[in-house]
C-alpha cells in the first residue's frame, strides 16, 4: 500500500494494485478566494485577519496531470470547496475524468456529480462496496463540535493482501470514530487534523487532543496526519502540531509533506 499526500485532504492511495484519488481539490493557489468573499458572510473566523487569506494557501506539489495519472476511481467524502473543485454554476470536479467511477457519501452528493456530467456515480454504504478486490466501506463522521456543517463520511479500505486502512475524513473525535476503530481495528489510520474552526460550528475537524485520543485508543496503529496548512480557518500548522503532540507524549504518527509518499 502506498499513500501519497497531495495537498490538504487530497490523497492518492494505491491498494491491491488499484489507485484511488481521495477528495481531489486541484485549484491553483489562491483561486478559491477567501472567507470574506462569500456572499452574506455566513462563516465567521475567530481571527478576522484570516478571513482575508486566499485559499488554497499553497500550490499543488506536482502537475495536475501527475495527480490524475493512472487513477482507477475517485472518492469524495463530502462536497465542500476544500475537498472538490466547485464552479460558480454549482457543478463540481471539472478537471476529473467524468467517465471514471466516483464514490460519494449519499444520494444528494450523487445528484450533484450527475448534474456535473459524471456517468458512473456510486453511493457508498455502511455495508461496503467492492471494487476489483478492494472493499470500501462508509464510516460515520461528525463535521463540527457545536453543529455539524453538513454531512461528511470516513472510508475504510479492506483487501485480502493489504492492511486495513481507515481514512477518518472531516470529523472530530466522537463515538462514531471510536466505534469504527473498535470494529475494524485498522493498523493504518489517516486523520484530518488542522483543527479548522469557525464560530458558527465550532471546531470542524480534529486537533491535537483528538489525535491523542486516537493514539491512546490504537497505540499499535500507524497514524497519518493530513489536511494541514492550506485553509485559512485552520488553528494548527504542521509545525505547531509537532510541538503539541510532543507535549502530549504522542509519537506514533507521521505527518507527510505535500507530495510525499508513504509505503506500508
Amino acid at each position: 500500500m502506498n499513500i501519497q499526500q497531495i495537498r490538504n485532504a487530497t490523497l492518492r492511495i494505491t491498494i491491491s494494485g488499484k489507485t484511488f484519488l481521495i477528495d481531489p481539490w486541484l485549484a491553483a493557489k489562491g483561486t478559491m478566494g477567501c472567507f470574506a468573499d462569500i456572499p452574506g458572510h455566513p462563516f465567521t473566523l475567530l481571527d478576522p485577519v484570516k478571513e482575508q487569506i486566499p485559499m488554497p494557501i499553497f500550490d499543488l506539489p506536482m502537475a495536475i496531470s501527475d495527480v490524475l495519472a493512472d487513477v482507477d476511481a475517485y472518492l469524495i467524502t463530502h462536497i465542500h470547496p476544500d475537498h472538490i473543485d466547485m464552479a460558480a454554476d454549482g457543478t463540481v470536479g471539472a478537471l476529473l475524468d467524468h467517465a471514471k467511477p466516483i464514490y460519494v457519501q449519499n444520494e444528494a452528493d450523487a445528484a450533484v456529480f450527475q448534474r456535473s456530467g459524471f456517468s458512473d456515480v456510486r453511493v457508498l454504504s455502511a455495508d461496503g462496496s467492492a471494487f476489483h478486490g478492494v472493499k470500501i466501506t462508509k464510516a460515520p463522521a461528525r463535521h463540527g463540535v457545536i453543529q455539524p456543517c453538513g454531512d461528511a463520511c470516513g472510508l475504510v479500505f479492506e483487501a485480502a493482501d493489504e492492511q486495513t486502512l481507515y481514512v477518518a475524513g472531516d470529523t472530530v473525535w466522537y463515538e462514531g470514530v471510536r466505534q469504527t476503530l473498535a470494529t475494524y481495528k485498522p493498523p493504518i489510520i489517516v486523520l484530518n487534523t488542522c483543527a479548522a474552526e469557525i464560530i458558527e460550528n465550532g471546531r470542524l475537524i480534529m486537533g491535537d487532543e483528538d489525535v491523542e485520543a486516537v493514539a491512546r485508543t490504537m497505540p499499535e496503529s500507524k497514524i497519518i496526519l493530513t489536511h494541514m496548512d492550506n485553509v485559512a480557518h485552520a488553528s494548527i500548522t504542521r509545525h505547531e502540531m509537532r510541538g503539541l503532540l510532543a507535549r502530549r507524549g504522542i509519537e506514533n504518527y507521521q505527518m507527510p509533506a505535500d507530495g510525499e509518499v508513504l509505503a506500508f
